[in-house]
């Protein structure tokens, strides 16, 4: 088939790598713009763009999708369909615009975690499992039927950014298998229940601050789901200090939520609504992120001291 393909961060490149390489032929890659980035503001290409530029790919990158110079630029490709992953809302005429219309790959069981944040929220939200979705596009969002799922357990210590990688790897296989099946008219969509779904809205950075009025499980599914970025924080004094990684005990001291309950060479304990929290890896405003031992080399806090939300 003929396909064009839409995508712009690390997790849309590995489905479209294993599309250059299927039997199947890409026909035009949309992406984002090229942005500023970095302390330096220099100009960058999206992850999709560099890929499509290696494998020497039309690269399309509106500003606009209802723009009619996009609009006859895509119908000019004659596509068979259009896959998604990773990219903006498709407008009907966009879907309209090829004659199988559009699939996309979503990094969850739909119908839960609808929305632009599915990772992080199934993590923030402490499932025990996640998945992939590869389902057909309709004008309601992450609404359409079904054409593939596979589960994908969520392990103690994944954050976002350990799953995210993992999704995408496993998304890039599903996307052509699901493919060789359209092709062949060999698949059934399954339409969504709607009774089951559940929101996974845009992840904003304040959200990152740390409660600790909250129990010490809660604290951690935060501090793992916002890992890498944009990262869970608290303050110590006036500085800002980032959380990455974290386990917990359920073990609790007479002391009050953020106090500092346990200040070893290698180790840190912080008291929690329920529970202890143990950071394993933090990193200060302005530094690099360092192992919980390494960091405590430069930390000042001892015990009794407190971080603030």
């Amino acid at each position: 088939m003929q396909i064009v393909y839409m995508g712009t961060p690390e997790f849309a490149v590995p489905g479209l790598r294993a599309l250059a390489e299927s039997h199947h032929e890409v026909v035009g890659v949309v992406t984002g713009l090229d942005v500023p980035a970095g302390r330096g503001q220099t100009v960058r290409a999206t992850p999709v763009k560099l890929l499509a530029e290696q494998l020497g790919l039309p690269i399309l990158q509106p500003s606009s999708l209802r723009a009619p110079e996009f609009l006859d630029q895509l119908h000019n490709l004659e596509a068979d369909l259009i896959v998604v992953v990773a990219f903006r809302i498709l407008p009907d005429e966009v879907i309209r615009a090829t004659r199988l219309g559009a699939i996309n790959l979503h990094a969850s069981r739909l119908p839960k975690y609808r929305g632009a944040a599915p990772i992080n929220w199934a993590i923030i939200k402490g499932e025990k499992e996640t998945g992939i979705t590869i389902f057909q596009i309709k004008s309601r969002v992450d609404t359409g039927d079904i054409l593939y799922q596979q589960t994908v357990a969520i392990r103690e210590q994944d954050t976002y950014g350990d799953l995210y990688t993992r999704l995408a790897q496993l998304g890039a296989p599903a996307l052509i298998q699901v493919l060789d099946r359209l092709e062949t008219d060999a698949i059934t969509a399954v339409r969504q229940d709607d009774s089951q779904a559940t929101r996974a809205p845009k992840i904003y950075p304040e959200m990152g601050r740390i409660d600790w009025s909250q129990s010490a499980v809660a604290i951690r599914n935060l501090i793992h789901g916002l890992s890498p970025v944009p990262g869970a924080f608290s303050f110590f004094g006036k500085k800002r200090i980032k959380f990455l990684r974290a386990q917990f005990s359920s073990e609790d001291s007479q002391q009050a939520p953020g106090v500092i309950v346990h200040r070893g060479r290698h180790d840190l304990g912080i008291q929690t609504g329920a529970g202890i929290l143990y950071p394993l890896e933090l990193q200060a405003e302005g530094k690099k992120a360092l192992p919980v031992a390494d960091f405590l080399c430069g930390f000042q806090g001892k015990s009794g001291d407190s971080f603030r939300s």
